[in-house]
């Protein structure tokens, strides 16, 4: 089998690993791989965004199924371009994409299916959006509307904070295009997970769920990020809880998808708020998150490449049951000094052995180059250390220990990843001892 990963960054390397687990035999391609996949696929150097070249690369090459990873090609309507060619791909249309690469679109169709979702208004007009805040009041979420690579929404805390947003969004156009329009969202206090469903177009297979980190300073504080940690699984997760997100949040929103027009067909990734109320959807993506890719597909231990295929090939998912491994991972992201901000590149990474062939440590190329002198740092993101263990507490040593122990200039990353968990865990335990103390002691008389 012939297959094409179209983009190179974390969650990519994350798909080509877990494919060539799946059918250790194929010929998986990506296009332009970064420094940790060269050594088990084929390079394609056609660049992610250049559709019409990949849909004729592809066609000419005999390619058996294309995989797309980022947002931005699905947008620009690669998969489009592709059927149009007989190519099977693994993503949404170009008009199913919307829902992410339209946050106002998302927005009108949440409403129109019914989900529970955070209360939003869209806006073209830098006073409209201004008059808004100043009425409604913070804490409050701004967002460009377009596509800004996870970074593109503000938590403000006052209303000044979310003016200076709205003025760096649209006036200052620190997203570019992206902030053409944006969205003023209702802040929903609560814990968040994010929940991936393998979509058919009408009925969706939800994955094990996982929360990820945006902030980039520990203890969550500082800019929002395209993610600097994940885990799985998550204790407040149940059966009960994910039935409710799947008929609540998935199938009406697959539902209105279809009534527009625009099945989608691929991974619909949605971002979940746990609040009094129950589960509300704060945002949609149209493509797997990274890095929650690096913590879920590892622990997924039946196949991937069978429902994606299946999709891809215009099947339907029922009857799929995903099989997933009872223990957990958590993955560490070490990025480059100066990110999300401008970052250098070029630093040399050591990756030592110990680290490199520890069974229980997972590593996931996002930003690295093979340049002159070895391996090199060439992006925001360089590399997430994903730790496995039977608990999390097991993973999480794994995860921080290479994190640590890899060296490149300027290196940062987050130590607390999976902290509410554990002070969840903690509290639980600081809850029982009381109870466990008082039957262990002798009653009165």
């Amino acid at each position: 089998m012939r297959i094409l990963i179209v983009g190179n960054g974390g969650r990519e390397h994350t798909l080509a690993w877990k494919i060539l687990r799946d059918a250790p035999e194929a010929t998986v391609f990506v296009t332009q791989p970064n420094g940790g996949m060269t050594s088990r696929v084929e390079p394609v150097a056609i660049p992610s965004g250049d559709t019409v070249a990949l849909a004729g690369w592809a066609s000419a090459q005999n390619i058996d199924l294309v995989v797309v990873g980022p947002e931005g090609p699905l947008a620009s309507g690669l998969v489009d371009r592709l059927e149009h060619v007989g190519i099977p791909a693994f993503g949404p249309t170009k008009a199913a994409a919307r829902i992410e690469s339209s946050k106002s679109y998302a927005e009108i169709l949440m409403l129109r299916a019914g989900v529970p979702a955070a209360v939003s208004a869209s806006f073209t007009d830098l006073g409209e959006a201004s008059a808004y805040i100043r009425e409604h009041g913070a804490p409050i979420v701004v967002k460009a509307s377009g596509l800004a690579a996870g970074k593109g929404a503000i938590v403000c805390e006052t209303v000044d904070e979310a003016l200076q947003a709205l003025e760096s969004i649209m006036a200052d156009r620190a997203f570019g295009e992206a902030g053409r329009e944006v969205v003023v969202q209702e802040f929903m206090p609560g814990e968040e997970i994010s929940v991936f469903a393998l979509a058919d177009g009408r009925d969706a297979v939800l994955m094990l769920p996982s929360q990820d980190y945006k902030r980039v300073g520990e203890g969550d504080v500082g800019p929002n990020t395209g993610g600097m940690g994940a885990y799985a699984p998550i204790s407040l997760s149940s059966d009960a809880l994910m039935s409710q997100v799947e008929d609540e949040i998935i199938k009406p929103t697959l539902a209105a998808l279809a009534e527009d027009g625009a099945e989608f067909r691929g991974l619909l990734y949605a971002g979940i708020m746990l609040t009094e109320s129950g589960p509300r959807i704060f945002e949609f993506n149209c493509r797997f998150g990274d890095p929650e890719a690096q913590v879920v597909l590892p622990l997924l231990e039946s196949s991937l490449l069978d429902p994606m295929l299946e999709v891809a090939r215009g099947g339907q998912l029922g009857g799929t049951i995903l099989e997933w491994s009872s223990g957990a991972a958590l993955t560490t992201v070490l990025a480059s000094e100066g990110y999300p901000g401008p970052y250098p590149k070029g630093r040399r990474i050591h990756i030592p052995e110990s680290v490199r062939d520890d069974p229980d440590v997972l590593l996931f190329h996002a930003g690295t180059t093979s340049g002159a002198h070895g391996l090199e740092t060439s992006g925001g993101r360089v590399i997430a250390a994903t730790g496995l263990g039977t608990t999390l507490s097991q993973a999480a040593s794994k995860s921080r220990e290479a994190a640590t122990a890899i060296e490149f200039s300027g290196k940062q990353f987050r130590k607390d990843i999976g902290w509410r968990e554990f002070a969840r865990a903690e509290r639980d335990v600081s809850m029982a001892q009381p109870e466990e103390v008082s039957q262990a002691e002798p009653g009165p008389g």
